[in-house]
């Protein structure tokens, strides 16, 4: 790998071939969603030049609703809490409810940009079509075929776009969609609609479906812990929060969680939902009040998980057979990087051998930002990321002991997860990590910087 003083010199022959204002003293950040704001922001912070590529024609990401990368669909609110979510050092407002609407978190990432000025830096209408390692940084050709050289890459691009469809024998003969691909209801009004998954997405678009269409089901592969939004008035999160700051242990949250999901939701299996065949916090939690209302009343039924698709319907591993007209497979994402022709990194239990999801174990060029999902809100975790990428590549600049340091730290722990708990070996969970611990580690990190 090449050593500080290598790469202070090749940067010093960059300042004097080009000078000090070089685009090829840039760092590249790829997307201007919530990850990509933060990133942009702290390295703006630490006196790094950036240019933002975002390829649509406003920020957001995931959050511009009808964007051509945007999953949210019309109803979509935040599934974890505004306090949450937030950025550390940018409240959201204290009028918005406690799960805004996409609506709202959009209106709340461009506020963050105007208060920190980041339009500035951030190019819309820019795609990235291809990246690769050059001698000197990396080579960024755009979707218009023009090359530009940056000193450094941040990826930002998001783990949520690219959906991950089951392969299930057969072939169905009417309407099939990602959930990222479904928007409003209308599809769904008068059909009889199946949702194949029972995540968070799956478990509302089933909800909202038992509203509109004639029937509706949802299969199911395996039973999920499922809790309230809200515990006598709080945020369940919030409340979950207050116990690992007083250092409860994880058997007895267990144990508080599931008596508070006893009394407000009742017990799913006795309503016909499976048991569950792991332990609480082990998945991604369901957070939904009303799945277990609308199976309760009928209006959604369950089944298992599909056998084979059929012209117009299907069959399910239990030999029932059923017609449909609508399927909305609630899947989940692929974890992709298009702009890669050649691998960058090694891959390890499906996810990038990276620390902390962030960094590479052997370049000091490139990163990624925005690379978890945890069990609470992002946009404060993927801050602090920010911020610890920022203060590296400050310490590298001068030249620091602790940039060697932490160059040790990244090769002997790269590919670790930073939790005690054992999630389920499943794509869903491949970038999950525990909102607390993580968030604790990133801070330890960021103290030996200052």
């Amino acid at each position: 790998m090449q050593s500080l003083r290598a790469a202070t010199v090749s940067e010093q022959a960059l300042s004097n071939r080009d000078g000090a204002a070089s685009p090829d003293r840039k760092t590249c950040v790829i997307g201007a969603g919530s990850s990509g704001l933060a990133v942009t922001k702290a390295l703006l912070d630490a006196d790094i030049e950036v240019d933002c590529l975002e390829r649509g024609d406003d920020l957001g990401g995931n959050w511009f609703y009808g964007a051509g990368a945007s999953s949210v669909c019309q109803s979509t609110h935040l599934i974890s809490s505004k306090r949450l979510t937030e950025y550390e050092h940018f409240p959201m407002p204290d009028d918005y409810p406690e799960f805004p609407h996409h609506r709202l978190v959009h209106r709340y990432l461009g506020d963050y940009a105007t208060r920190y000025n980041l339009r500035d830096h951030i190019r819309f209408g820019v795609g990235v079509a291809r990246a690769e390692s050059a001698d000197l940084g990396w080579r960024v050709q755009l979707d218009s075929g023009e090359v530009r050289h940056y000193r450094r890459l941040i990826v930002a691009n998001g783990h949520n776009w690219d959906p991950r469809w089951p392969e299930f024998p057969g072939e169905f003969g009417g309407v099939a969609l990602h959930s990222s691909q479904y928007k409003t209801p209308e599809v769904l009004r008068g059909k009889r609609v199946l949702v194949v998954g029972g995540g968070n997405s799956g478990c509302d678009i089933a909800v909202e479906a038992a509203q509109n269409a004639e029937f509706t089901a949802i299969s199911l592969r395996r039973g999920y812990h499922m809790l309230p939004k809200f515990l006598h008035g709080t945020p369940i999160d919030v409340c979950g929060e207050r116990l690992l700051r007083w250092r409860v242990p994880l058997s007895a949250r267990r144990l508080v969680a599931s008596a508070a999901s006893f009394l407000l939701l009742g017990y799913p299996p006795w309503l016909g939902l499976p048991k569950p065949d792991h332990r609480l916090f082990e998945t991604h939690p369901i957070i939904n009040s009303q799945l277990v209302y609308h199976v309760g009343h009928g209006d959604i039924a369950v089944r298992p998980n599909v056998a084979e698709l059929l012209p117009n319907g299907v069959r399910f591993t239990d030999g029932r057979v059923e017609s449909f007209d609508v399927i909305v497979y609630a899947t989940g994402f692929k974890t992709s990087f298009p702009f890669f022709e050649s691998p960058a990194f090694q891959w390890r239990d499906g996810r990038p051998a990276l620390l902390h999801n962030v960094f590479h174990p052997e370049r000091d060029d490139l990163f990624f930002a925005g690379l978890i999902q945890p069990d609470s809100g992002q946009f404060g975790l993927v801050g602090l990321q920010a911020e610890l990428i920022a203060a590296y590549l400050k310490a590298i600049d001068e030249e620091r002991p602790v940039a060697d340091w932490f160059r040790r730290v990244k090769r002997e722990q790269a590919g670790r997860r930073q939790t005690r708990i054992n999630y389920v070996d499943s794509p869903r969970h491949a970038l999950e990590v525990e909102h607390f611990t993580y968030r604790r580690s990133l801070k330890r990190l960021l103290k030996r910087f200052t």
